[in-house]
Formats: C-alpha cells, structure tokens, sequence
C-alpha cells in the first residue's frame, strides 16, 4: 500500500479540493480516498452532533461512502474518480482507537489519499503535502508538530515571509512550495513530484 497525506495548516485552507485535485490529475490509481474527522468532548463519533454517550460507547465510526452527489467531501473524492472512498471519525486525540477499522478497511488497497495531519503520529506515507495559506492566521497544533516531515508545501497564497509567528520560518523556506491558487490547475511540479514518489517516473498523468 502506497500513502499520501495531505494536510494542512488550519481549516477551510483548501485541503479537500487538493484531493480531488489529485485524484482527477491520477486516474489510473484509483485511490482509495479518506477522509479523517476528529471531535472534541461531548460529539458523538457516529453522527457529528451533540451526544450523552459514554466515553467508550461511539468513541470512533468508519464509514464508506456510496453517494454521487458531490454535497459531502467523500461524495466529491468518488465524483472527482476514487475507487472507493472512506470517512473515519475519532474523538481528538483518539486517533489510535480508529486504526483496527482503517486499517482493515485498507486492506486490499494500493494507492490510499487521506486528508489529515494527525495520521503523521501512526503511518509514514511516500508523500506529505501541507497547504498553507498565509491569509490565514491560525496553526494548528498537529500541524506543528509535523511540519518538520512535510514533503513540499502547496501555497493557496502568496509566501513572502512567515505570518505565523510560533513556526520557524526556517522550516517554511527549507521545502519546496508550490502556488495553486484556488480553482487553478495543479501545477507541473506537483503531478512529477506524486509521480517520482508513487511510481519512480517523472511522467505526468496523461489525462492532462
């Protein structure tokens, strides 16, 4: 099984579009694309909403999904072309307690794009990609603490200088970093970047 994880610096960075963007770009490996959701106290892991469970009792869900109808982020992994697509929900920092169902889910798998900065702490993927997008001032914690493995940066945003003072400005210059703009195709670098760690070859997909 071959892994690539994408991350991000914060939410609504653009993280899921990159995914598909990337699933599009890379038909013929039909991914096997998931999506990871962790929720904070008192959020049922079934259904996302506000829940009397006790700790144990709905502590994590796995989900495949099957519709086409491009309203949820799974729907769009499926609709942009991924074999399959799953959705795996954990409280926050419980992310281990998720493992024996993905992991089984997986089986099988060859080529498997997850969205998620916390996996860094249990998988090694071929490939880390982090968005970032200097418009936006948070940085999250998990996305700290594993900036260092980052494999390239995907810039929504033009990076002049760090805007975020708590991350060493040497680690966002020590990476490759790549502009795409939202709604704009990927760039070269990036299709030979996945190529050269999926498939030893700097060929780009030939659907584009």
């Amino acid at each position: 099984m071959r892994l690539l994880v994408i991350g991000g610096h914060s939410r609504s960075v653009g993280k899921t579009s990159l995914v598909v963007d990337l699933i599009r770009a890379f038909p013929q490996a039909a991914w096997t694309a998931v999506k990871i959701t962790q929720y904070g106290h008192g959020v049922c892991s079934v259904h996302g909403e506000p829940c009397d469970c006790t700790p144990r009792d709905h502590a994590v869900a796995l989900d495949e999904e099957h519709d086409r109808t491009n309203r949820t982020d799974t729907s769009r992994f499926l609709v942009a072309g991924a074999a399959r697509s799953l959705w795996l929900r954990t409280p926050q920092r419980e992310l281990a307690g998720g493992m024996p169902l993905l992991r089984e889910a997986l089986k099988g798998a060859e080529n498997v794009i997850l969205e998620s900065n916390a996996i860094l702490q249990l998988l090694r993927p071929e490939l880390y990609l982090v968005v970032l997008d200097a418009s936006q001032s948070d940085f999250k914690a998990t996305a700290r603490r594993y900036l260092d493995r980052a494999d390239a940066y995907v810039l929504r945003s033009a990076l002049a200088k760090s805007p975020w003072p708590e991350v060493s400005s040497g680690l966002l210059e020590g990476r490759p970093a790549f502009l795409q703009l939202l709604g704009q195709p990927l760039p070269l670098e990036i299709l030979e970047l996945v190529s050269s760690h999926f498939w030893n070859c700097m060929q780009p997909p030939l659907s584009l």
